[in-house]
């Protein structure tokens, strides 16, 4: 929330346009218009990185990282499917849900889990993380606070999604779904084969992008960012106290200087980027299991 101090708030304002546009809309109505400005002008960088942590919250529940480990598709070609799903998730995004290119990727979506047993819960606990974690992260490493807007915003989206995807019983209030998240955390999240798996696969796939040298660094850095609970449900060791405050105090760093950069003039969209798996380009057929590129490989293999 933004503090009540008129000038604190009428200077975050002011160096926000987004936020601006933002604070004439009506998160009720508007909602894919508020998120699509808070998180592709204000916060592009900080909504990647935090919902790449919501993703390893999910391998924390042996539920969740069973049905991942059996399909094989973190082990085999980690990078597709991580591609795939933010640009399954970027397309809606981008485009809006009611969209051509969103109702095709909310279709392809559906395809991919209505190939799985999946449990409303388990469905349920990885939307929360796509709600809360990016709020968390803002409440700590932030250049600005969400504004009640974008949260109610936030929650409005996946909400919606949420919907779309058959998920029942979502909670209408950030703090109910906060409290649900925590206990479904508290009751299922332990220590399992498959949960170390999933999290070494992707843990592995983001230490890849770096420099051999670099990758220990990277590694204990990753390791600070996830929760106790979670480094104990995959049987990770904490990393040393000091370097986690070490990372920590990095990010707040960055958090001070970003409002003394130039404000971002056009929007930084994940469908426009250049990705690993696509170098010359995609179409959501491609995405997900199933598609073009996965029989291609099968074919090879």
């Amino acid at each position: 929330m933004i503090p009540q101090n008129p000038r604190y708030y009428s200077g975050i304002i002011r160096s926000s346009p987004a936020l601006a546009e933002i604070e004439s809309l009506d998160p009720a109505t508007d909602w894919e218009r508020i998120g699509y400005l808070s998180t592709n002008y204000d916060f592009p960088w900080d909504v990647e990185q935090s919902l790449s942590l919501a993703f390893f919250k999910t391998y924390g529940i042996p539920s969740i990282s069973a049905l991942l480990d059996k399909t094989g598709e973190f082990r085999v070609r980690p990078q597709k499917r991580y591609d795939d799903t933010k640009l399954v998730l970027a397309e809606i995004f981008d485009h809006g849900m009611d969209s051509e290119r969103g109702r095709e990727a909310n279709r392809s979506m559906n395809r991919m889990h209505g190939r799985y047993d999946i449990s409303n819960d388990d469905y349920l606990y990885v939307l929360s993380t796509f709600v809360l974690v990016p709020g968390r992260w803002n409440d700590k490493f932030g250049w600005r606070p969400y504004s009640d807007k974008e949260r109610r915003a936030g929650l409005n989206y996946w909400l919606e999604l949420g919907r779309r995807m058959n998920i029942r019983d979502i909670p209408n209030d950030v703090d109910e779904l906060d409290r649900w998240s925590r206990a479904y955390e508290r009751a299922n999240s332990r220590y399992t084969d498959s949960n170390r798996h999933v999290a070494d696969d992707t843990l592995n796939l983001f230490l890849s992008w770096y420099p051999s040298w670099l990758r220990p660094v990277v590694r204990l850095g990753v390791m600070s960012l996830l929760e106790d609970y979670l480094l104990d449900a995959f049987g990770y060791q904490r990393p040393p106290g000091w370097f986690r405050r070490l990372v920590e105090l990095a990010l707040r760093a960055r958090a001070r200087v970003i409002p003394l950069l130039p404000r971002r003039r056009h929007p930084r969209l994940i469908t426009n980027e250049r990705m690993r798996t696509y170098p010359g380009g995609y179409g959501i057929h491609d995405l997900g299991v199933g598609g073009p590129l996965d029989e291609r490989s099968s074919k090879k293999g």
